[in-house]
């Protein structure tokens, strides 16, 4: 079982630098690892198996995050007490909170998301804003979903700032990325699922499509890039063009905001038609 030492770690250890340089996508890829920064993170990181590999904190964090230390250590996780300017400089975040985590990839096969025959898929399709990607990546965990797909398109889902704004959904459920938007898109069609695309310009509204009842099968959301939304030939690879209807004066919804409604609005249709899942835990 490791320990944390009496001594602060040097910022020009060997840890330290490889810690620094994840902050790089390219390192990031050729290590396969990626930083979880905060006790949020690095506890969520804490509880999923051989995932937290590496954790720096400074000796105040240490004492005022315990419980994280001692699930770290109970892990097997190898500790460094570092000072303030050293997790300043493995952190990408303006306030550091003390705590940084050395994580594997958590990525799982695409094959292995349509094996569990999923009900409610998202699929980011050309988003290239990580805080947008991690934030879907909460809306997807937080109504319920199965699963995550990140397109070759797509942002890196362990960029630090799409970690940090998937507030520990990350860990949560199983992430495929790089996946062809043609091959998600006819794999989903092929394990039974409905493909929708979202966009404020569809000619479908999902009022319409609730009221219908056509909601409650398993669903995959495929949503777009922020500014330019999906191209055509994407949209043209979906079941159905379905809008969010804006009852309102707002020109638009935001895709962080869009994706919430949509699979809300599935789980509930799912949840209705046969309880394909409880989302509130009613």
């Amino acid at each position: 079982m490791s320990s944390v030492g009496p001594e602060l770690i040097s910022p020009r250890s060997s840890r330290v630098v490889a810690a620094r340089r994840l902050a790089k996508r390219n390192f990031r890829g050729k290590e396969r690892l990626f930083l979880a920064e905060g006790p949020q993170a690095v506890r969520e990181a804490a509880m999923h198996p051989d995932t937290l590999t590496e954790l720096f904190a400074t000796p105040e964090a240490a004492e005022r995050y315990a419980e994280i230390i001692g699930a770290a250590r109970d892990a097997g996780v190898r500790l460094h007490l570092a000072s303030e300017q050293v997790i300043a400089d493995i952190s990408t975040t303006v306030t550091p909170q003390g705590l940084v985590g050395v994580c594997r990839f958590l990525d799982t096969p695409f094959e292995e998301i349509l094996a569990a025959r999923p009900k409610l898929v998202a699929v980011l399709a050309h988003v290239r804003d990580p805080g947008n990607a991690g934030t879907v990546l909460r809306c997807a965990d937080a109504a319920g979903a199965e699963a995550v797909v990140l397109t070759d398109a797509s942002v890196d889902v362990y960029n630090p700032k799409a970690v940090r704004a998937s507030v520990g959904s990350l860990f949560h459920l199983p992430v495929a990325v790089g996946v062809p938007v043609e091959r998600a898109v006819a794999g989903l069609k092929d394990a039974g699922v409905r493909v929708l695309a979202a966009d404020g310009a569809g000619d479908r509204d999902l009022d319409e499509e609730l009221d219908k009842g056509s909601m409650g099968g398993p669903t995959a959301w495929v949503f777009g890039n922020e500014a330019w939304g999906l191209p055509e030939e994407t949209r043209a690879l979906t079941d159905a063009v379905v809008r969010v209807p804006i009852h309102g004066k707002a020109e638009s919804l935001n895709l962080a905001t869009a994706a919430a409604v949509c699979l809300y609005a599935s789980a509930r249709a799912q949840r209705a038609a046969g309880g394909c899942r409880s989302v509130t835990g009613a």
